[in-house]
């Protein structure tokens, strides 16, 4: 099942589960999701593709989720988060059970006289918070006003137009509803914080009356009237209405933003006022608005003064008295001075210059990409304008572009991933590594980690897969052990090293490997090596004495020794030596190793030439007879 465009259960941004659709407004969709990440339900505002092109759009809507983020109020809708998606851009809202405003006056019609004014001093309390900060909303309306069960009130989509007096809006591209424009904004000059009173104005006139001061076919028609028409007193529509009350709505409805009131903090002062007097035709004498009065009320006012002359010149002689005192105070009145222009300095420094020259500073803060923390990012009033000394200097000073969450992008394409992060006002370094969890070019992980926060404009770097890696194995054969441990190493695998006799091998020296010299293996792959050792050193024994020992005794007696026994033959002439032990080489009594050589000498009697190999006897010399 789809929802408008949107398919419920689509998770947007890897985080936020689509519930059902809220509603739309001029630039984009809102929805109902569930933060995945920390459990709890938000509205999604998605821009309309149509606006994602736009750079003047999507440069709005950013700064709507900019503006709105540090506005933390009881009755103004939080900003959680921000960030891109499937082509466009979104904004994740705290949700709110409730109904619009402008639903409860569809359903019940005009409000009992302080429910409106308790509604409305809601809505006033929220405009101061967001004033106070340099943030004008330009587009307050009962549209934007969500209203629990209990009464409570809170304003959404603070910050559309930008931070400060708007200077986006040009004629031709006027933003917000007609009907509850203020007539600078209809005319598409710039507009400040009164223009939000003058929309309040109206929305406290639909609250009372149930219907708005202007209204008509065309959208034109409505801006035209807001500009040029006066609106009907509301007390023609309810008689209910306290006078004084009525004079309020008026005097939020001038024309001139001069005539209306000076900020909040005054029309809600005149509110709190007039929620304590009944409701109902009144013996007092009203305040008629300082301009765009109705001619109904002009009358009444002249008329009163036919009926009681006496009070027009006691009215004129305390109006010559006040411009008496009124020359006065022009004359005493502290002087009028240039503000210098602090913009760009340290706000220690700019508050002290502002000292210097006999004003009183007050300092609020604001994110700022583009501005140094710490930084004057602009003055009210502004540079080189008079003002009174004594008088109050704001200096805005930069907090710094603040911190964002790093967003969620393992497993992502690296384009994408960069688009992403740049998105969230990051700079994006790219680091690659090898894996074999994910395929080449898809994001392994960030740093810092994802999920976490960090200024905006700093660096994240992305680690991304250079896919599996496969070593081939080295050929270590013949070489000495070291040599071979480091090469198995230096091809990113492991070494692992046993030992076998060798004597005829050099010992350290790599015998076989396993697996072959030239394969593919994948990295860390065990490459088994056999080295030589060098035999245990045998055992140094004497060579026994068998000379003259019959030969097979002397045989029995060498190698019950551990060695080994070679014979030779040699004729004797007597039977008594034969297979008698002639000679033995090594000689008795040496030492050599067990299984060594020891070669005898052994007589052979042949009867058949019994003198061969006999030692001829030499014959006896007489001796001379004497």
């Amino acid at each position: 099942m789809s929802v408008q465009g949107i398919a419920r259960d689509t998770i947007i941004d890897e985080r936020y589960k689509v519930l059902n659709r809220i509603g739309s407004g001029g630039m984009a969709d809102v929805y109902c999701a569930e933060d995945l990440q920390l459990g709890r339900r938000v509205a999604l505002k998605l821009l309309y593709r149509r606006f994602a092109e736009d750079e003047d759009f999507v440069e709005r809507f950013r700064r709507e989720a900019s503006s709105a983020a540090g506005l933390q109020h009881p009755h103004v809708v939080s900003v959680y988060d921000r960030g891109e998606f499937d082509g466009t851009y979104y904004i994740a809202m705290e949700y709110l059970e409730g109904r619009s405003l402008k639903q409860i006056v569809r359903t019940e019609g005009a409000l009992e006289q302080g429910r409106a004014v308790d509604l409305v001093l809601q809505i006033l309390r929220a405009a101061r918070f967001a004033h106070k900060r340099g943030i004008v909303h330009r587009d307050i309306k009962p549209h934007n006003v969500i209203v629990d069960d209990e009464d409570r009130a809170k304003v959404t989509d603070f910050g559309i137009a930008r931070a400060g007096a708007s200077d986006m809006t040009e004629t031709g591209s006027i933003m917000g509803t007609a009907q509850y424009l203020s007539p600078e904004q209809a005319q598409g000059h710039p507009v400040d914080a009164r223009s939000d009173l003058y929309s309040i104005g109206i929305v406290l006139y639909e609250l009372l009356t149930g219907r708005v001061p202007f209204d008509a076919e065309s959208a034109v028609t409505i801006a035209l009237k807001q500009v040029s028409e006066e609106p009907v007193p509301p007390r023609r529509l309810n008689p209910d209405i306290a006078p004084e009350l009525e004079d309020i709505v008026m005097r939020s409805l001038a024309k001139d933003p001069a005539n209306r009131f000076a900020d909040a903090n005054e029309f809600i002062a005149a509110l709190e006022h007039a929620r304590e007097l009944p409701p109902g035709p009144v013996d007092e004498t009203r305040v008629v608005p300082l301009a765009g009065a109705y001619p109904a009320a002009v009358e009444e006012l002249e008329a009163a003064d036919r009926r009681n002359l006496r009070w027009l010149w006691a009215l004129l002689a305390l109006l010559a008295l006040a411009g008496l005192a009124y020359v006065g105070y022009l004359q005493l009145a502290p002087k009028k001075v240039e503000v210098p222009d602090v913009v760009g300095r340290k706000s220690a420094t700019a508050a002290q210059i502002l000292q210097n020259r006999g004003f009183e500073v007050n300092v609020e803060n604001v994110r700022s990409d583009s501005v140094k923390a710490d930084r004057v990012a602009t003055q009210r009033p502004q540079p080189r304008e008079r003002a009174k000394k004594g008088s109050t200097v704001s200096i805005i000073v930069s907090s710094g572009p603040g911190e964002v969450t790093i967003p969620f992008v393992r497993g992502s394409p690296q384009a994408q991933a960069r688009r992403r992060l740049e998105s969230a006002g990051f700079k994006v370094d790219v680091r690659r590594d090898f894996s074999d969890a994910l395929p080449t070019g898809q994001v392994l992980e960030t740093s810092p980690p994802q999920r976490s926060r960090l200024e905006r404009g700093s660096t994240v770097t992305m680690v991304v897969s250079r896919g599996s890696q496969q070593a081939t194995v080295p050929d270590v054969v013949g070489k000495p052990r070291a040599d071979a441990e480091k090469a198995v190493e230096d091809a990113s695998l492991q070494a692992s090293v046993s030992e076998r006799e060798d004597a005829s091998t050099a010992p350290g020296t790599v015998l076989t490997q396993d697996p072959p010299a030239g394969s593919k293996r994948d990295r860390d792959t065990t490459v088994n090596l056999v080295v030589a050792k060098k035999p245990p050193a045998a055992a140094m024994v004497a060579v026994p004495d068998v000379a003259d020992k019959d030969v097979n005794d002397a045989i029995s007696t060498l190698e019950d020794a551990g060695f080994k026994v070679r014979q030779r033959s040699k004729k004797v002439g007597s039977l008594d030596q034969d297979s008698r032990v002639l000679e033995q080489n090594p000689k008795a009594g040496q030492k050599r190793k067990k299984g060594a050589k020891v070669i005898l000498t052994v007589g052979r009697f042949d009867p058949a030439n019994p003198d061969a190999g006999a030692t001829p006897t030499p014959t006896p010399t007489p001796s001379p007879t004497p």
